[in-house]
Protein backbone atom coordinates (compact mmCIF):
# COMPACT_ATOMS: atom_id res chain seq x y z
CA UNK A 1 0.00 0.00 0.00
CA UNK A 2 2.93 2.29 0.71
CA UNK A 3 4.53 1.78 -2.43
CA UNK A 4 1.15 2.92 -4.23
CA UNK A 5 0.74 5.67 -2.35
CA UNK A 6 4.71 6.49 -3.35
CA UNK A 7 3.76 6.04 -6.91
CA UNK A 8 0.71 7.87 -7.05
CA UNK A 9 2.54 10.76 -5.32
CA UNK A 10 5.11 11.02 -7.59
CA UNK A 11 2.34 10.59 -10.96
CA UNK A 12 1.22 13.61 -9.40
CA UNK A 13 3.86 15.18 -8.57
CA UNK A 14 5.34 15.17 -12.29
CA UNK A 15 1.40 15.56 -13.99
CA UNK A 16 0.88 18.85 -11.85
CA UNK A 17 4.65 20.03 -11.78
CA UNK A 18 5.08 19.57 -8.15
CA UNK A 19 7.89 19.28 -5.62
CA UNK A 20 7.75 15.65 -3.87
CA UNK A 21 6.86 16.45 -0.59
CA UNK A 22 8.18 14.48 2.46
CA UNK A 23 5.36 12.82 4.06
CA UNK A 24 3.91 13.59 7.49
CA UNK A 25 5.00 9.61 8.32
CA UNK A 26 7.87 9.94 6.48
CA UNK A 27 9.72 12.29 9.35
CA UNK A 28 7.88 11.28 11.77
CA UNK A 29 5.35 13.45 12.93
CA UNK A 30 3.15 12.87 16.06
CA UNK A 31 -0.61 12.74 15.70
CA UNK A 32 -2.43 15.83 15.75
CA UNK A 33 -4.42 15.89 19.29
CA UNK A 34 -7.36 17.45 17.40
CA UNK A 35 -8.93 17.72 13.83
CA UNK A 36 -8.24 21.39 12.94
CA UNK A 37 -10.96 22.51 10.48
CA UNK A 38 -10.81 21.57 6.68
CA UNK A 39 -9.37 24.78 4.41
CA UNK A 40 -11.82 26.30 1.93
CA UNK A 41 -10.78 24.64 -1.57
CA UNK A 42 -8.64 27.50 -2.86
CA UNK A 43 -7.02 29.76 -0.17
CA UNK A 44 -6.43 33.61 -1.33
CA UNK A 45 -3.27 34.19 0.62
CA UNK A 46 -0.19 32.44 0.40
CA UNK A 47 2.55 33.31 3.91
CA UNK A 48 5.90 32.84 4.32
CA UNK A 49 7.45 32.32 7.65
CA UNK A 50 10.95 31.39 8.93
CA UNK A 51 11.25 29.36 11.83
CA UNK A 52 14.11 31.03 14.12
CA UNK A 53 15.31 27.47 14.55
CA UNK A 54 18.62 25.97 12.90
CA UNK A 55 18.79 25.10 9.66
CA UNK A 56 18.57 21.75 8.06
CA UNK A 57 20.64 20.71 5.38
CA UNK A 58 19.69 16.64 4.95
CA UNK A 59 16.83 15.02 5.65
CA UNK A 60 18.28 13.13 9.01
CA UNK A 61 18.74 16.97 10.41
CA UNK A 62 15.56 18.39 9.24
CA UNK A 63 13.50 15.55 10.68
CA UNK A 64 15.24 16.70 13.95
CA UNK A 65 14.16 20.07 13.00
CA UNK A 66 10.60 18.88 12.61
CA UNK A 67 10.79 16.95 16.00
CA UNK A 68 11.34 19.51 17.63
CA UNK A 69 8.99 22.13 16.13
CA UNK A 70 6.34 20.05 16.42
CA UNK A 71 7.02 19.33 20.24
CA UNK A 72 7.59 22.68 20.47
CA UNK A 73 3.97 23.87 19.43
CA UNK A 74 2.01 20.72 21.09
CA UNK A 75 3.98 21.00 23.97
CA UNK A 76 4.72 24.43 25.09
CA UNK A 77 2.19 26.59 22.61
CA UNK A 78 -0.51 23.97 23.45
CA UNK A 79 -1.54 23.44 20.04
CA UNK A 80 -2.70 20.63 18.77
CA UNK A 81 -0.14 19.71 15.98
CA UNK A 82 2.94 21.71 14.18
CA UNK A 83 1.39 25.35 13.19
CA UNK A 84 2.61 25.50 9.27
CA UNK A 85 1.39 23.96 6.34
CA UNK A 86 4.67 23.28 4.82
CA UNK A 87 8.33 23.49 5.90
CA UNK A 88 11.12 23.91 3.50
CA UNK A 89 14.75 22.50 4.28
CA UNK A 90 17.87 23.63 2.97
CA UNK A 91 18.08 20.66 1.27
CA UNK A 92 15.52 21.54 -0.86
CA UNK A 93 13.12 19.26 0.34
CA UNK A 94 9.42 20.26 0.84
CA UNK A 95 8.03 18.93 4.84
CA UNK A 96 4.26 18.11 5.14
CA UNK A 97 3.01 20.17 8.03
CA UNK A 98 -0.51 20.14 8.40
CA UNK A 99 -0.91 19.63 4.91
CA UNK A 100 -3.25 21.19 1.73
CA UNK A 101 -6.50 20.72 3.87
CA UNK A 102 -6.04 21.29 7.05
CA UNK A 103 -6.17 25.21 8.85
CA UNK A 104 -2.48 25.89 10.39
CA UNK A 105 -1.56 28.39 13.13
CA UNK A 106 0.69 30.35 11.49
CA UNK A 107 -0.36 33.56 11.08
CA UNK A 108 -3.64 34.84 13.95
CA UNK A 109 -6.65 35.63 12.08
CA UNK A 110 -5.63 34.88 8.27
CA UNK A 111 -5.10 31.34 9.02
CA UNK A 112 -8.27 29.93 7.58
CA UNK A 113 -7.53 31.57 4.19
CA UNK A 114 -4.04 30.91 4.34
CA UNK A 115 -1.04 28.42 3.35
CA UNK A 116 1.42 28.98 5.92
CA UNK A 117 4.98 28.13 4.22
CA UNK A 118 7.87 28.02 7.13
CA UNK A 119 11.75 27.95 5.98
CA UNK A 120 13.37 25.98 8.46
CA UNK A 121 16.17 28.30 9.88
CA UNK A 122 16.55 31.70 10.68
CA UNK A 123 17.01 34.18 8.00
CA UNK A 124 16.95 37.63 9.09
CA UNK A 125 20.74 38.25 8.21
CA UNK A 126 21.30 35.47 5.30
CA UNK A 127 18.60 34.13 2.34
CA UNK A 128 17.82 30.54 2.28
CA UNK A 129 19.71 28.77 -0.36
CA UNK A 130 18.72 28.64 -3.49
CA UNK A 131 17.37 25.11 -3.79
CA UNK A 132 14.98 26.48 -0.54
CA UNK A 133 13.53 29.26 -2.66
CA UNK A 134 12.70 27.30 -5.49
CA UNK A 135 11.46 24.52 -3.64
CA UNK A 136 9.38 27.26 -1.89
CA UNK A 137 8.29 29.04 -5.66
CA UNK A 138 7.40 25.68 -7.28
CA UNK A 139 5.05 24.38 -4.00
CA UNK A 140 3.36 27.91 -4.60
CA UNK A 141 3.07 26.70 -8.11
CA UNK A 142 1.58 23.56 -7.31
CA UNK A 143 -0.41 25.04 -5.11
CA UNK A 144 -1.98 26.93 -8.27
CA UNK A 145 -2.40 23.74 -10.03
CA UNK A 146 -3.93 21.63 -7.26
CA UNK A 147 -6.53 24.34 -7.08
CA UNK A 148 -5.34 24.94 -3.77
CA UNK A 149 -4.23 28.36 -4.13
CA UNK A 150 -6.29 31.01 -6.01
CA UNK A 151 -4.20 32.16 -9.29
CA UNK A 152 -4.34 35.74 -8.01
CA UNK A 153 -2.87 34.92 -4.97
CA UNK A 154 -1.35 37.17 -2.87
CA UNK A 155 2.19 36.55 -1.28
CA UNK A 156 2.72 38.04 1.79
CA UNK A 157 5.67 38.06 4.83
CA UNK A 158 4.50 36.75 8.21
CA UNK A 159 5.08 40.42 8.90
CA UNK A 160 2.36 41.62 6.87
CA UNK A 161 -0.46 40.37 8.67
CA UNK A 162 0.73 40.42 12.28
CA UNK A 163 3.48 42.37 14.51
CA UNK A 164 5.95 40.28 14.17
CA UNK A 165 9.80 40.49 12.61
CA UNK A 166 9.08 37.19 10.52
CA UNK A 167 10.14 36.09 8.27
CA UNK A 168 13.28 37.65 8.68
CA UNK A 169 14.82 41.16 7.01
CA UNK A 170 16.69 39.42 4.55
CA UNK A 171 13.83 36.61 3.50
CA UNK A 172 11.37 39.28 3.49
CA UNK A 173 13.07 41.72 0.92
CA UNK A 174 13.70 38.96 -1.30
CA UNK A 175 10.20 38.20 -1.41
CA UNK A 176 9.18 41.56 -1.85
CA UNK A 177 10.71 40.28 -5.73
CA UNK A 178 8.47 36.99 -5.95
CA UNK A 179 5.36 36.99 -8.30
CA UNK A 180 2.03 38.07 -6.54
CA UNK A 181 3.45 39.71 -3.33
CA UNK A 182 1.45 41.85 -2.01
CA UNK A 183 2.25 43.66 1.38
Amino acid sequence: MLHLIVVLSALCAVTLGCPSIVSRAAWGARPPRCNSPVMQSQRPMAIIHHTVTPSCYSLASCKRQLLGMQNYHMNSQKWCDIGYNFLIGEDGQVYEGRGWYRVGVHAGNVNPSSIGIAFIGNFSNRLPNSKAINAAKNLIQCAVSRNRLRSNYALRGHRNVMNTACPGNTLYRNILAWKNFRA
